[in-house]
C-alpha cells in the first residue's frame, strides 16, 4: 500500500490545526507554516469538511479549525476522509468484486495484511501525531 502526497498532506494539515488548539487558522497560515501549496490545501480541505472533521469560518477573522478535540480524531478517519477506503490491494475494496475471490491462494494473507494497517492507522490519534511533530 502506498500513501499519497495528498494522505500525507493531510495529516500534516490535520496536526497543524491541532497544535493550534481552538484558534481559527487561515489556509494561508497553514501553507506557510507546513510549506505546503495554498492551491494543494484548498484541494484537501473539503473532504476533510465534509468528513466532519473540519469546520470553516468565512470573514477577515475566519479560518479552520477541528470540530472534534485531537483524542478524538484517528489517523485513520483523516486517511479515509481524503483516500476513500484503506486497502492493501484492489480486490478488497467493497465496491469491487474480484472474479477470483471465491478461489484465491493469497486472499487472506491479503486481508490479514489489510486488518492490521486499518488497525494501526485507526489506533493513531492526532492528539498523538501533534505531540511527536516538530514545533512551529
Amino acid at each position: 500500500m502506498k500513501f499519497s502526497t495528498r494522505d500525507r498532506y493531510a495529516l500534516r494539515l490535520m496536526v497543524d490545526l491541532a497544535r493550534r488548539g481552538d484558534a481559527l487558522v487561515p489556509l494561508k497560515e497553514i501553507s506557510a507554516a507546513q510549506q505546503i501549496s495554498l492551491k494543494y490545501l484548498e484541494q484537501i480541505i473539503p473532504p476533510l469538511a465534509r468528513a466532519g472533521l473540519v469546520a470553516s469560518v468565512r470573514g477577515a477573522q475566519g479560518g479552520y479549525r477541528l470540530t472534534r478535540p485531537a483524542a478524538e480524531i484517528t489517523a485513520g478517519e483523516i486517511l479515509r476522509a481524503v483516500e476513500g477506503e484503506l486497502t492493501a490491494v484492489p480486490c478488497l475494496g467493497a465496491e469491487t468484486g474480484c472474479p477470483h475471490s471465491g478461489h484465491c491462494q493469497t486472499r487472506a494473507f491479503w486481508g490479514g495484511l489489510n486488518e492490521l494497517i486499518n488497525r494501526y492507522v485507526d489506533g493513531v490519534t492526532l492528539a498523538q501525531l501533534a505531540s511527536e511533530a516538530d514545533p512551529l
